[in-house]
């Protein structure tokens, strides 16, 4: 019967009745897609996606992202101008607990105001 799929919510309240939050989350992305078409450029699609990857991760890891990308960035330039020899200390997976704690809080940086 084609109404037992539509209808499984009623039999199993855990089944969500929508895919809100999958619409949710796949909005930014989608956005960006549509606002940003007019590049052309290969790369420029590349670099979109690998930046919709590395953010979607550190929400799901639930990092800040902006002292996760701040790290990053300073460990590039102490490396001079190059990413970093062991990537290890920015995969969360590999990060400790003391780590996380660090990229989960939020930095306020001298001279920035986020309002």
């Amino acid at each position: 019967m084609i109404w037992s799929g539509l209808t499984v919510f009623v039999a199993s309240p855990w089944v969500a009745m929508d895919n809100n939050t999958a619409e949710r989350d796949i909005r930014g992305p989608v956005v960006g897609r549509k606002n940003f078409y007019g590049s052309g450029s290969e790369v420029s699609a590349e670099l979109a996606a690998t930046m919709y990857s590395v953010l979607a991760t550190m929400k799901l890891w639930g990092l800040n992202a902006r002292t996760w990308i701040a790290a990053y960035l300073q460990a590039c330039a102490d490396n001079g101008n190059q990413p970093p020899e062991n990537i290890n200390a920015f995969l969360p997976w590999q990060m400790d607990a003391k780590r996380l704690a660090e990229m989960r809080a939020c930095r306020v940086q001298e001279g920035f105001n986020s309002s």
